[in-house]
């Protein structure tokens, strides 16, 4: 059991180290090579979550007495994978400094602070993206929810109307019944 944690935990710092190293030449690149990379960089997280969940089930399988030591690592790795998210988040903004001064207009003494609202702002619309995304989905499982309601309420429409029906076909026999008893009482 813990072997494959062992393993899981030495695929997870060949990648995160490699993710790293990525990482670090993404603000370099330029055009196609950039998106190139952005785009391998976000594999490898990818990759690195999917690791990250097989070793919390390994986690899960352990037996309680020794599970402690393994949750503290989890934790870390965890950490480490948040600091490594944040990194790329900066990385894939972060400009060469002539483009970046010629975006901005200045000299770059400025360029901290701007980067750092930068990085606010789109951390902000991420989150919202998210919520916008978290809503779109209830709204969608809300209208299959519905759906399926009214489909339930119209087949119970016609049960309803098919029993009213018989009723009236029952009350004209009834009726009809009533006529002839009440017409043989009277012979």
């Amino acid at each position: 059991m813990s072997s494959d944690f062992e393993s899981y935990e030495q695929d997870f710092a060949v990648l995160t180290a490699d993710i790293t190293g990525r990482i670090g030449k993404v603000p370099k690149l330029v055009g196609d090579e950039k998106k190139q990379m952005v785009a391998n960089v976000e594999k490898q997280l990818e990759e690195a979550r999917e690791l990250l969940e097989q070793m919390e089930l390994e986690v899960r399988e352990i037996p309680p007495q020794s599970r402690g030591m393994y949750s503290s690592r989890m934790r870390s790795y965890k950490q480490e994978m948040g600091k490594l998210e944040a990194d790329f988040k900066r990385s894939r903004i972060a400009y060469s400094d002539e483009v970046r001064n010629e975006l901005l207009g200045d000299d770059g003494n400025s360029s901290e602070n701007q980067r750092a609202h930068l990085l606010d702002n789109t951390e902000r619309l991420e989150r919202s993206s998210r919520r916008l995304e978290a809503g779109y989905q209830i709204a969608v499982e809300t209208e299959q929810i519905g759906q399926e309601m009214l489909e339930n309420l119209s087949h119970d429409r016609e049960k309803i109307q098919r029993a009213r029906e018989r009723l009236r076909e029952t009350d004209a026999n009834l009726g009809k019944s009533s006529r002839v008893l009440t017409g043989m009482l009277r012979r």
